[in-house]
């Protein structure tokens, strides 16, 4: 270090800070940038002590020390020949006072310096006579503390010395800048993936969401679709009877339906049918259509009748809008002879299939249906015609909704009527209804595009004698409302 001893411009410290607006707010915004750098109490750090250590090697001092000014308090960042020390109070502190100038502040003999004569420091145990700062000054002009060197002897630095402590601060701005600039990083880094983290819990939560609203909607599906189909198919005697029901997706009601009811004198009615289109407004049409259906035939069995009722019903009904639907009627009316009366009237829906026994073996399937049958509810001249066929025991009918024929196989082509009557044509006589209802299921689950449409499926059939004594009737229930788990019953 130079021997100089002349140093050109000695510094008188301020007996105080500056006091007025103006250093209040140079003040403030001192203390923003302090907290920006985020330096204060923080551990020790090898390159702030390496510059005490240099800066007491340099000037050959015992002490050298690196300070950050708070608000209220000299913190010592590094401290070199001061053991313990970690923070001293600001008022009457030297670095406060050096703070506060641009420069280098240099008090050759402290003894003489009206101000720092009367400092701790100096009239203390420690006894310093010589002292030497230059503030650490941010690239935008902040003076965040000093580097200091001090020594109980006085002394004389020369302008080079003032130039090297100046360097020294400016090293440890420079440090305070990476330091700084890695914060920025570490801060982006944990803004980045806090922002993550809320996505990722945003997307949970509406994933969850998503799903209860979904389960919610399964439900709500699941309870009204139940209420438009019966929960079991009733006893007949005589009769086997057998169903499938199954809508396109759990979240969504179908316009499928069917039912089977008493009429009295013996008799039982038979319907099934589709409205068209599918949702919640489907849904009111569909239980509009099951309740007027049911209303009619116990004042009119005749099947035609009741369809007629039906289309006036959805007709005057405003609620329904343009809505119709196909449906085929049934009355059964037990045979003298063994067996039933059938008789069937259609408005706009596929044909039922009449499947007996066939000579030789094997089954023959006929379609039953009526000539002129219309859409029913979409014209106010709607007609409908009705046939009668004798359901014979070992014989079975099957009725079905468009859900079964408009499936389409693995090739992409459409079951149809041809595919569905050649698939009935190869089932073994007896016709019995469970068994009929069990394989349409089981050829409705080997094609892939069903999950398209709603298929409702009823199957009725006179059991053989041979196959169940006279008296005893069996009807297997196979309804597969959403969600709802398969149930089967033995009546």
């Amino acid at each position: 270090m130079s021997e100089t001893r002349d140093m050109p411009e000695q510094a008188i410290l301020p007996a105080t800070a500056p006091s007025g607006p103006l250093a209040v707010s140079v003040e403030a915004a001192r203390m923003a940038a302090v907290r920006r750098y985020d330096i204060l109490d923080t551990p020790p750090d090898g390159a702030y002590d390496r510059v005490a250590a240099l800066a007491a090697r340099l000037f050959e001092v015992p002490v050298a020390t690196v300070t950050i000014v708070d608000e209220d308090r000299i913190w010592f960042k590094a401290a070199h020949g001061l053991e313990g020390v970690s923070e001293i109070g600001r008022d009457p502190g030297l670095c406060a006072s050096a703070v506060l100038r641009d420069d280098t502040t240099v008090i050759p003999d402290t003894l003489l310096d009206p101000v720092a004569c009367s400092n701790p420091l100096v009239a203390g145990p420690m006894g310093v006579r010589f002292y030497a700062a230059a503030p650490i000054i941010t690239a935008d002009g902040h003076r965040l503390g000093t580097v200091n060197v001090l020594d109980t002897r006085p002394r004389e630095i020369s302008e080079a010395d003032a130039s090297t402590l100046t360097d020294l601060a400016a090293v440890v701005r420079d440090q305070l800048e990476l330091r700084l600039s890695a914060l920025h990083v570490i801060r982006a880094e944990q803004e980045r993936r806090q922002v993550e983290q809320e996505k990722r819990q945003a997307e949970e939560e509406a994933r969850q969401r998503a799903e209860r609203d979904k389960a919610a909607i399964a439900a709500f599906a699941s309870t009204l679709q139940r209420t438009l189909v019966p929960p079991a198919l009733p006893a007949v005697p005589g009769l086997e009877l057998a169903c499938h029901y199954k809508t396109a997706s759990p979240q969504e009601v179908g316009g499928d339906f069917y039912d089977v009811f008493p009429v009295g004198g013996g008799r039982w009615a038979f319907f099934l049918g589709d409205v068209c289109g599918k949702g919640a407004e489907a849904a009111s049409v569909t239980s509009l259509t099951r309740y007027t259906l049911r209303a009619a035939a116990l004042v009119d069995a005749d099947p035609t009748a009741a369809l007629k009722a039906l289309n006036t019903a959805l007709l005057l009904d405003a609620a329904v809008g343009t809505r119709f639907c196909t449906a085929v009627f049934g009355l059964l009316d037990p045979a003298r002879d063994g067996g039933f009366t059938v008789t069937l009237a259609t408005g706009g829906h596929p044909p039922a299939y009449h499947l007996s026994p066939a000579e030789g073996g094997g089954v023959r399937v006929e379609a039953a249906r009526a000539k002129g049958g219309m859409l029913v509810g979409a014209f106010a001249e709607a007609a409908f015609a009705s046939l009668t066929l004798h359901l014979a025991p070992g014989q079975g009918l099957l009725l079905y909704t468009d859900g079964l024929t408009e499936a389409r196989t693995v090739d992409g082509h459409m079951l149809a009527d041809t595919g569905l009557t050649d698939f009935l044509a190869q089932r073994p006589a007896p016709v019995s209804a469970g068994a009929l209802i069990d394989d349409t299921v089981a050829l409705l689950d080997t094609l892939p595009d069903t999950e398209r449409d709603d298929v409702a499926l009823l199957a009725l059939s006179v059991p053989t004698a041979d196959a169940a004594p006279a008296g005893i009737t069996t009807t297997a229930h196979s309804a597969a409302a959403p969600t709802a788990p398969a149930d089967a019953s033995v009546g």
